[in-house]
């Protein structure tokens, strides 16, 4: 299939060949929560990060360059998981992952966010080791 043109509703798939286009209607669900099967538990989640943190950074000492790696692959990672958690509800998944060294200083992580505290949901979580701490904060927000 070559092109593909959406418009309101409508999705019009051009074939290469030059045979006719197959034209599929999609049609809204007017669907504004999950059901109570596809919701967000904050307590899952965070056992997810929870083990995939331990996991990945356990034995590691901390190293300014190497740390944004690790940043990157725990986000990837936690929000793989919990999207695959969610059997692929329609929840936006946002992860946000601080690494830092850790040497007697005080530190504190905050976010915010608008959003349907009906739908709507997070979690975080931290780790810390001998040199380093690790805080994960997992956003869900649900898509109609």
């Amino acid at each position: 299939f070559h092109n593909l043109i959406k418009q309101k509703n409508i999705i019009i798939i051009m074939q290469e060949s030059g045979g006719p286009p197959i034209i599929d209607i999609v049609l809204p669900t007017f669907r504004l929560e999950p059901e109570e099967t596809e919701r967000f538990y904050p307590s899952k989640a965070k056992a997810i990060a929870d083990r995939i943190i331990a996991d990945e950074l356990q034995n590691f000492v901390y190293d300014e360059e190497d740390a944004k790696i690790w940043s990157l692959n725990i986000s990837d990672k936690v929000r793989e998981a919990v999207y695959e958690s969610l059997q692929r509800a329609r929840y936006k998944v946002v992860v946000q992952t601080v690494i830092g060294q850790l040497k007697d200083q005080g530190i504190r992580v905050a976010s915010r966010c608008l959003w349907d505290p009906n739908t709507d949901n997070y979690t975080a979580c931290q780790f810390s080791n001998s040199t380093l701490f690790c805080t994960v904060m997992i956003f869900a927000l649900y898509t109609d």
